[in-house]
């Protein structure tokens, strides 16, 4: 029960701080919890949505104000402005939507965006659009994965149960033969 009441009371800070950063593993066992019923799907999911919206937006405007000094401290990150350049060519729209589902891009993604030079108008709304496909996509797969182990888990415990159940009927043959034996 620790762990049920620790998720409990601080499950959704730990969704809005996960959500602001990476978020996907917070927001996976968030979805898992809210299987379960320590938490409220709908509510982690709007949780998820505004903490991954502003962390995003505070990762655009360091890019947007700060790139070139990020580029600096950070090379790697120059490695991946063409790639995000290139996204925003074909189209920006797509690409700030989608940055949040690339692996490793999350939070380079935005800092990058904003170094590119997008309106920040134009990346609040379509990274709004975003968040609100993340949020409940990643904690439906959380909820679906503790959905899929509570049947995993009863199909054990039945199965469990009726191997106890051979095990005892075996256990009372052997003692009723013996006894039978004896006599």
């Amino acid at each position: 029960m620790l762990i049920e009441d620790f998720i409990r009371q601080y499950g959704y800070a730990a969704v809005a701080l996960g959500a602001f950063a990476e978020g996907e593993t917070v927001l996976l066992f968030a979805g898992y919890g809210a299987q379960r019923g320590w938490l409220q799907w709908p509510l982690v999911v709007a949780v998820a949505a505004i903490g991954a919206t502003l962390g995003d937006q505070l990762f655009f405007f360091l890019g947007h104000y700060f790139g070139p000094q990020l580029l600096a401290r950070f090379p790697r990150l120059q490695a991946h402005l063409p790639r995000v350049q290139s996204m925003l060519e074909r189209n920006a729209p797509w690409a700030i939507i989608s940055v949040r589902f690339l692996y490793g891009m999350r939070i380079a993604g935005p800092v990058l965006i904003g170094l590119a030079g997008v309106a920040p108008w134009r990346f609040v709304v379509f990274n709004a659009i975003g968040a609100a496909l993340w949020a409940p996509l990643i904690t439906g797969l959380g909820w679906f994965f503790g959905a899929g182990i509570a049947q995993v888990a009863s199909r054990l415990q039945m199965g469990e149960e009726i191997v106890l159940a051979v095990v005892l009927t075996a256990g009372a043959l052997v003692w009723l033969i013996r006894r039978l034996r004896r006599h």
